[in-house]
């Protein structure tokens, strides 16, 4: 997506120090968003959020919870109120948490970018280009990668990347037969 710099998964909102898959506490999984507001509006950011998920459906554990994690009172107050826009326009009460960002917690290296490892050749190049898992989980390419690998973004913008984010031919071809099934234009940034 354009304008996201760098996605992260992890544990928030909850008390619980230094949480683990295994070891949750009381946080939920999170995704950490970085972007480029010259590129992309937290406003935007907040239209993909609530058109990438059913915001009606409550979940069976805090883990998995709805919820926005404001950094501060202008994002609490954009955030609360798309929520209001969002529960008029589908008439019902939308069940995610808007709180305060106290305290993200990055996860384990193999919760990183999902749909990429799936993708064994893509990994094997990203491997080569990225030695060490923190370079790879920080990096945009990846990010990007990882969003077309779970069939999210643009073919068109794909075609005009492809060449940048530096995967062999074979890594390129791989790339666009997974996505040659089709891509959705809403990007669920995981």
């Amino acid at each position: 997506m354009e304008g996201v710099v760098r996605t992260r998964v992890g544990y928030a909102g909850g008390t619980t120090k230094n949480p683990t898959y295994h070891n949750i506490g009381d946080h939920s999984e999170t995704i950490q968003v970085d972007y480029d507001p010259s590129r992309i509006s937290y406003q935007g950011l907040l239209d993909i959020f609530w058109n990438s998920h059913n915001p009606t459906d409550g979940v069976w554990s805090g883990q998995y919870k709805n919820m926005i994690l404001c950094q501060d009172d202008e994002q609490k107050r954009e955030a609360l109120e798309s929520k209001q826009q969002v529960e008029s326009r589908l008439g019902q009460t939308v069940v995610t948490d808007i709180l305060p960002l106290t305290a993200f917690y990055v996860a384990e290296d193999y919760h990183q970018k999902f749909y990429l490892r799936q993708a064994p050749q893509l990994m094997k190049d990203l491997s080569a280009i990225y030695p060490d898992q923190k370079d790879f989980m920080n990096s945009t390419a990846a990010a990007r990668l990882n969003g077309y690998v779970g069939g999210y973004g643009s073919l068109d913008t794909l075609k005009e990347q492809l060449n940048s984010f530096g995967l062999s031919e074979t890594g390129n071809q791989k790339l666009l037969d997974i996505t040659g099934a089709g891509l959705t234009a809403v990007c669920p940034v995981r």
